[in-house]
């Protein structure tokens, strides 16, 4: 596969439901901040891979100070971020001016591996686009107006990132308004006529979003972390 790869990783997180003010994506894990384990994952899996970060602006020095206190060597380009993922993602794209694939990625899933990123290249150069995704574990009910509803979890996948597609596929969806049911990049590209791919993900692609999170996560790192 002789394409252009880029990741776009999407890091604007506020830390609220972490309850804490530094935002998620920059508290330390085993040592350094979640998000330079993340873009270690991408850089890990093929270091021919083009990372673009997009950060709140009044981020971005604070990020620049950080890399240079933990001697972070691995190359990435800046983008400002929006006020909705919507935006930031849709600014990380414009920076992207060739042809090729691109994974956007949330910045606080510093798990996945290089075999699921790999595989999410290659499907997305074969079939345009690839949705990473989980089985549900637990059973479901449907909430409505009368009451809720058991629901068939097999019928139901979870999504997680990275999501990943050929770049002319993602960038003409994205030019387009933002609307109120855009959850995720998937939601945009089929709005835009795409039929959606789903690869296999995995349950240690954890979204750090709690404190809960956070202490699973620091079980993760701790252990012998497999680069596959």
């Amino acid at each position: 596969m002789d394409i252009p790869k880029y990741a776009i990783i999407v890091a604007g997180g506020k830390g609220n439901r972490m309850h804490s003010q530094l935002p998620k994506q920059f508290i330390p894990l085993v040592g350094k901040p979640v998000l330079m384990h993340t873009i270690e994952r991408f850089h890990f899996a093929d270091p021919k891979i083009k990372i673009v970060l997009v950060l709140p602006e009044h981020h971005i020095k604070f990020w620049k100070d950080l890399v240079k206190e933990h001697h972070f060597e691995i190359i990435h380009q800046i983008a400002v971020g929006g006020t909705s993922r919507f935006q930031s993602v849709k600014n990380g794209l414009e920076t992207i001016k060739e042809d090729g694939l691109v994974a956007i990625h949330d910045g606080v899933r510093p798990f996945i591996s290089k075999d699921i990123i790999n595989n999410a290249y290659q499907t997305a150069y074969e079939k345009g686009n690839a949705i990473v995704t989980v089985s549900l574990k637990d059973s479901i009910r449907e909430v409505h107006q009368n009451g809720n509803d058991a629901k068939d979890r097999s019928k139901f996948k979870l999504v997680q990132t990275p999501q990943t597609f050929n770049l002319d596929i993602i960038k003409k969806a994205y030019n387009t308004s933002e609307k109120s049911f855009f959850t995720d990049d998937a939601s945009v590209a089929e709005a835009s006529g795409n039929n959606i791919n789903l690869v296999d993900g995995s349950y240690y692609n954890i979204k750090i979003t709690t404190p809960e999170d956070l202490q699973i996560a620091e079980i993760f790192a701790k252990k012998k972390w497999n680069n596959s």
